[in-house]
């Protein structure tokens, strides 16, 4: 049989549609991943042995007309995303009664032939950068088991980068696919503001979140993308059709653009390694044609805003909690802190537009994306909230959230991409960051860096 080890999602797809391997074969591949690897990195809250195979032999008895193009291929839910039959637990104790339904989201991959394996980890609520958690442990980053995936996307980084399995669904309200893409050497888009469906509910966090994949690869997230795309009556927020899908974008050349780059956002910097890898970029942009051009953004303040949405949308997940008590500590002081913040919550989603629709008349009027740093170091160690209380582990973790949140609240699409490694072996990551409705153009920029900078053959020695 072929290797899968690290073979790509599309890759598996066209061997599944060629016959070359069963969907039982790649979903007994990726179980015998997850056996021997998740006892080490803490990636899987829940793992569908049985219903997984079973899910697979119907795929493989399907009629080649009926297939949907994630045929036969296995991927990972984060636990925020409704499976039937699991606890939705967004990390925590709190919950243990099984989903009744998939969520919409799960629905789509299903649809489209999708095996779902398993739940990853999660920081409770995905409030924090870092996926730890009181009841479940440290989920490890497969580059450095004493490094940090982030979060909140964290077990779902640590299962892709592992090569567990070849993508992952992540939510991001701040940074949750980017900042775990950056710390485990994926590529992560946030999507544009409702491009996806958070149904049943309807939103992720206000205004703030989107529900996407983690990949290795660029075609990986496109083809995902494509496959989960589209919104619902009962969805609070929509976006406008794109001109082209993910996929289509991914094999198309954008020709040259004009891009502005910056090491900084407001008081943030990236420390030396970081900031080199973005001028790496740089120069790999210009030999690519592109006009590229240092810039200082008028960058809106927008952490009342962020906060307002943030603590409301937890405030809102909380709230279905089917056993408050096993809350943890930080989360329940959190709740008890922010209740008039909560209040402004309407406030924030209305301030948080405004300044997106400001910041694209002026600096995209001029400027085709933005280049920037994802996060401001390579991944931390391990530990990153042990001994702190909500007010300490806010501070820190706005901070390591400070170059991703911005574009949560003013609801641009951005990618985390891979740029290289740190002296110590860990991976590093610059973000593009692309006007509204502008997924095309972020996709197909990142395509040409992915071609003239690869990253996907780079994997980790754990594994």
């Amino acid at each position: 049989m072929t290797d899968l080890d690290f073979a790509s999602f599309a890759e598996q797809a066209r061997l599944v549609a060629v016959g070359e391997v069963t969907s039982v074969e790649l979903v007994e591949h990726a179980l015998g991943r997850i056996r021997r690897l998740d006892q080490r990195l803490n990636a899987f809250a829940y793992v569908l042995d049985d219903a997984a195979l079973a899910e697979a032999a119907v795929r493989d008895a399907t009629p080649s007309e009926q297939r949907g193009v994630l045929h036969g291929v296995p991927i990972a839910i984060k636990d925020e995303n409704d499976v039937a039959g699991l606890p939705t637990a967004y990390g925590g104790a709190a919950f243990t009664t099984a989903a009744a339904a998939d969520s919409e989201v799960v629905r789509r991959l299903r649809e489209a032939g999708a095996v779902i394996i398993g739940k990853t980890r999660m920081p409770e609520f995905g409030i924090w950068p870092w996926t730890e958690t009181s009841a479940n442990g440290y989920t490890r980053n497969p580059w450095n088991p004493l490094r940090s995936t982030a979060g909140s996307s964290g077990g779902s980084a640590a299962a892709v980068a592992s090569g567990m399995v070849a993508g992952a669904i992540g939510g991001d309200g701040g940074g949750s696919i980017r900042l775990p893409a950056s710390f485990c050497g994926l590529y992560g888009l946030k999507c544009q503001r409702g491009r996806t469906s958070a149904a049943p509910n309807a939103h992720l966090w206000r205004s703030l979140g989107v529900i996407g994949p983690l990949t290795r690869t660029v075609e990986d997230s496109a083809l995902i993308y494509d496959a989960i795309t589209g919104s619902l009556p009962s969805d609070a927020w929509t976006a406008a059709p794109l001109a082209m899908t993910m996929s289509q974008a991914y094999r198309t050349e954008p020709g040259p653009l004009r891009i502005g780059f910056t090491t900084r956002l407001g008081g943030l910097s990236a420390d030396a390694e970081t900031t080199a890898a973005l001028f790496a970029t740089v120069a790999a942009l210009r030999e690519l044609g592109h006009s590229v051009t240092q810039v200082k953004p008028p960058f809106p303040e927008v952490s009342v805003a962020f906060m307002a949405q943030t603590a409301a949308g937890v405030a809102e997940e909380a709230e279905r909690a089917e056993f408050a008590e096993l809350l943890e500590q930080r989360t329940r002081t959190l709740l008890k802190l922010t209740g008039a913040l909560r209040g402004r919550a309407e406030w924030a989603e209305r301030a948080g537009i405004a300044a997106g629709a400001e910041f694209a008349s002026t600096f995209f009027a001029d400027f085709d994306l933005l280049l920037m740093p994802t996060t401001p170091t390579a991944a931390v160690p391990v530990g990153q909230l042990d001994g702190l209380g909500a007010v300490a582990a806010s501070a820190k973790a706005t901070k390591a959230s400070g170059f991703t949140s911005l574009w949560n609240v003013l609801g641009n699409p951005a990618a985390a991409i891979p740029s290289g490694f740190s002296s110590d072996g860990l991976p590093l990551s610059v973000q593009l960051v692309g006007p509204p409705d502008g997924e095309p153009v972020v996709i197909q920029v990142s395509a040409q860096l992915e071609r003239v900078r690869p990253w996907a053959q780079l994997r980790p020695s754990l594994a």
